[in-house]
């Protein structure tokens, strides 16, 4: 039975350290980690390749059900997986495991909780800035690859895996761009 540990965070520029020191300090053995959104299932390859090879009797140990999913019914599939296979799941902070049926309810709630507090984060970014356009404050975010490079690159026949590397940034940025520019010219 082998405790499994899985960090993720959503961008590039946030440390794991913390999550991982505290899997490790808890006997997690083999630790898994990514920087992806939770926001959906989508892209989180460690977390897919956790649920592809946990066997019956081990365990997941997340250090907060936020880390795990954002959306209740993710993380509520992420169980019911997990159950599938005979695995349970963890959360450390506050402790919770769907051993027991308590722990299945407690997780439910936290779902729910992480679920209010994203929507109630982007409420909070939408009021800000609708109220800085009022003011003629708000310019918009700085873009953070040059899309002019990206497309440039294309046409001299670079894939999205090599303008990426140049680029210093993700192939789904990448993606993106392109996928933006062949809309813009559509439309």
């Amino acid at each position: 039975m082998a405790r499994i540990g899985y960090a993720r965070c959503s961008s590039l520029d946030q440390s794991l350290d913390i999550q991982i020191e505290r899997l490790k300090v808890e006997g997690c053995q083999p630790i898994r980690s990514e920087k992806v959104s939770g926001a959906s299932r989508e892209g989180r390859t460690e977390l897919a390749a956790i649920l592809d090879f946990i066997r019956e009797g081990d365990e997941l140990v997340v250090v907060r059900a936020d880390r795990l999913g954002r959306d209740t019914r993710d993380v509520l599939n992420i169980v019911h997986e997990l159950d599938q296979r005979g695995a349970y799941l963890t959360v450390l902070d506050p402790h919770v495991s769907t051993r027991g049926e308590s722990g299945r309810i407690v997780l439910t709630v936290l779902g729910m909780v992480s679920q209010m507090e994203r929507r109630f984060i982007l409420e909070r970014q939408r009021e800000g800035i609708q109220a800085a356009k009022a003011k003629g404050l708000y310019k918009g975010g700085t873009r953070r690859v040059d899309r002019e490079k990206v497309m440039a690159m294309k046409a001299e026949g670079y894939g999205p895996a090599a303008i990426a590397k140049a680029l210093g940034c993700s192939r789904m940025q990448v993606y993106r761009i392109i996928d933006s520019e062949a809309q813009k010219q559509n439309i």
